[in-house]
């Protein structure tokens, strides 16, 4: 049986990519696995396909002619090796049930098990962003975590940014002390910690791996019957959340995600910018809106809503005063802010 299928989804970063393929095939080689890579390309136009096929002939190349997001991609990546959509129910729209290694013989699985489901597929499916450097030993450790107990559903690596800094890879589910961080003062110790969502450090430096609500996107690795009891991504996210959605449904079908400190990979993005960019913005909040929908119980979506129109219309009392932008910046972001507090009331 295939040990590992590895899902690269890229869209013009083709000197990264190419380094991110060069350190995993360097890990790779070493670390005794059977596998498969396969890059989904959602139509870049800096020859990143053609420069992956020259480097990589091995690699197995999807080239979208559209720019799909991040979750349809990887799902594209998944259906070309084997995952059927008719072997999904959303695990949201029903009772959390114990993982598939539960069910013992003579008892009637639940209805989202499938005979036979997963027969010909890979163990795990790795979900590796392109903007990553493998650091040695990395993918076996995360393999062999994955496989180490019967309920872990999804592991992820300990990251670090380019200068070797510690970047926080795992969080808790996003709730309303983190909204409360985002838009009001708070003391920079709550941000670093707990009330913001964040593990100790200690935690990753102590070099055990430790239960944590789910990783961050760049390195998700998946055990074949924990997303075959989850379903794939949902496509109604196009950029931001999607893998919060797939971590929590995952958690609330019965598995584990388990954040590995020993697995290193260095994570080229994530450090903030002076830029914002309005657009990236209404993306990013229609997810979050779209997930806390999703999986907050009525009482802590109003409140959740309530919220981000509270924040947004402070955002914009303080922009008017804000000299880092220009006035067109400033326009567009007063725009960007006041869509938000429109999607924030939306019903829908």
């Amino acid at each position: 049986m295939l040990d590992l299928a590895i899902i690269i989804v890229t869209w013009n970063v083709r000197d990264l990519a190419v380094q991110a393929l060069q350190s995993l095939y360097a890990d790779l080689a070493t670390s005794g696995l059977t596998f498969r890579v396969i890059v989904v390309d959602s139509a870049s136009s800096d020859d990143t396909v053609a420069a992956i096929q020259a480097q990589f002939p091995q690699v197995e190349m999807i080239a979208s002619q559209d720019n799909l997001g991040f979750g349809k991609a990887n799902n594209t990546g998944m259906r070309h090796l084997g995952l059927d959509d008719l072997a999904f129910t959303p695990i949201h729209d029903l009772t959390p049930q114990p993982p598939l290694h539960v069910w013992r013989e003579g008892v009637t699985p639940p209805p989202f098990v499938r005979g036979g489901a997963g027969e010909g597929l890979p163990r795990a499916i790795y979900l590796l962003n392109p903007d990553t450097i493998t650091q040695p030993g990395a993918t076996r450790q995360l393999f062999d975590e994955l496989f180490s107990a019967p309920d872990i559903g999804l592991t992820g690596a300990q990251l670090a940014y380019e200068d070797g800094s510690f970047q926080h890879g795992a969080f808790a589910f996003p709730g309303l002390r983190q909204l409360w961080v985002e838009f009001f003062p708070t003391p920079g110790r709550l941000i670093e910690g707990r009330f913001n969502g964040r593990y100790p450090q200690a935690l990753y430096t102590a070099g055990q791996p430790f239960d944590v609500d789910f990783t961050l996107g760049a390195t998700m690795m998946i055990r074949r019957e924990a997303l075959l009891q989850a379903g794939m991504f949902d496509e109604n996210f196009f950029m931001y959340a999607e893998e919060v959605d797939l971590a929590w449904r995952i958690k609330k079908a019965g598995w584990r995600i388990v954040c590995v400190p020993t697995a290193h990979v260095t994570h080229l993005a994530g450090k903030s910018t002076s830029q914002v960019r309005a657009r990236s913005l209404i993306y990013l909040w229609e997810s979050r809106l779209k997930l806390f929908r999703k999986h907050y119980p009525a009482w802590k979506l109003a409140l959740a809503r309530r919220m981000v129109v509270m924040g947004m219309r402070r955002k914009m009392q303080q922009l008017t005063t804000d000299s880092r932008y220009s006035a067109t910046e400033r326009q567009d972001l007063l725009a960007a802010y006041q869509k938000i507090c429109e999607l924030a009331l939306s019903d829908s």
